[in-house]
């Protein structure tokens, strides 16, 4: 078991207990899609949203007028404080409910921790923080599942509900529309900086516990119908899932993608994650860069998100708006 990793304050770096941080970690998209490619479409005559699109959530409609929405999110740590890594993991899991215009109404906590290895009092730590980020949500918590680890995991399952008329999909994008992304980008890079170097980045973390509750809200008030949220498949991985399952193409104007302070400083410095690097071979195939986009820009469009913005097929009030969607296939950046 690995010994406990003390920073310069003999504060317990938690990123040094695990391979990867937050949405970082994840399968990679190619070969999670090779393995549940046996499990889509499973029948139902009240699933509304499954498993055909790879949607945010699941969801299942129980009356005319209500749908139930399920998911669940975990990661290892992302940051080396313990209750803002609750507070990050916390407001992650509950975005796949607003990704799909719900709101959500319960959740329960997914934990592992390396006993023996961290202390309980860290682990209480990261509880606290979730149930912050739950608590602001108006989300109870209502307890959850632990297992002995060797790395620590944390994150939720959510339970939520939604007007089955009104439901975001990413299935749903029509061509011609306006694209509207919620967050600044970058905070991939900036973690992985953190992770590596103890340096602390207290606007990407602000913007990783922040909720996706307000803008998922206004984009349903804004009559919107297709809608995803950005994590760790990066803006470019989860776009093109979005204009996949809907047939359609997108146009992203660089220039016009917001970025955290610092972002592309980390980039020239050779923080990018693998999982960034996985993100970009496995969307490469269906992109048409202009001659002035470097690699460089690809990457950072490809940068794995922790807690990332809504990216929505329609014109929000008060989010930039970063390109617009075509009638052909593929994603144009320039």
């Amino acid at each position: 078991m690995p010994q406990p990793d003390e920073g310069a304050a003999g504060a317990t770096r938690l990123t040094g207990y695990a391979h990867g941080g937050g949405c970082a970690c994840k399968i990679p998209p190619g070969e999670l899609e090779d393995v549940v490619r046996s499990l889509i479409g499973q029948p139902g005559a009240d699933v509304l949203v499954g498993l055909d699109s790879g949607d945010d959530a699941a969801a299942v409609l129980v009356h005319e007028d209500l749908a139930v929405l399920s998911t669940a999110d975990f990661f290892t740590p992302v940051v080396d404080d313990a209750f803002d890594w609750g507070r990050i993991a916390a407001a992650n899991a509950l975005s796949d409910i607003y990704a799909m215009g719900g709101r959500p109404i319960m959740a329960v906590n997914l934990v592992g921790w390396p006993r023996g290895v961290l202390p309980p009092e860290l682990m209480a730590e990261v509880l606290r923080g979730g149930l912050s980020v739950a608590a602001e949500a108006g989300c109870p918590v209502i307890g959850g599942h632990s297992i002995d680890d060797p790395e620590p995991k944390y994150g939720m399952a959510v339970t939520g509900v939604a007007p089955p008329d009104r439901l975001l999909r990413n299935d749903a994008a029509e061509p011609g529309l306006p694209i509207t992304l919620t967050k600044p980008i970058g905070v991939g890079l900036l973690n992985n900086r953190h992770k590596q170097t103890g340096e602390v980045f207290a606007e990407a973390v602000a913007t990783m516990a922040a909720l996706n509750r307000d803008a998922a809200q206004a984009a349903v008030a804004a009559g919107v119908q297709a809608a995803t949220d950005v994590t760790g498949f990066g803006l470019l991985g989860h776009l093109y899932k979005m204009c996949r399952a809907s047939t359609v193409g997108a146009v992203i104007d660089l220039t016009a993608v917001p970025l955290i302070d610092g972002a592309r400083q980390a980039l020239r410095d050779g923080f990018v994650s693998g999982g960034t690097r996985r993100n970009l071979d496995w969307v490469r195939p269906h992109l048409r860069p202009a001659s002035g986009v470097s690699e460089d820009d690809l990457l950072l469009l490809a940068d794995a998100q922790t807690s990332g913005g809504l990216l929505v097929v329609g014109e929000v009030p008060g989010y930039p708006v970063i390109g617009h969607t075509t009638a052909g296939g593929g994603i144009e950046v320039r």
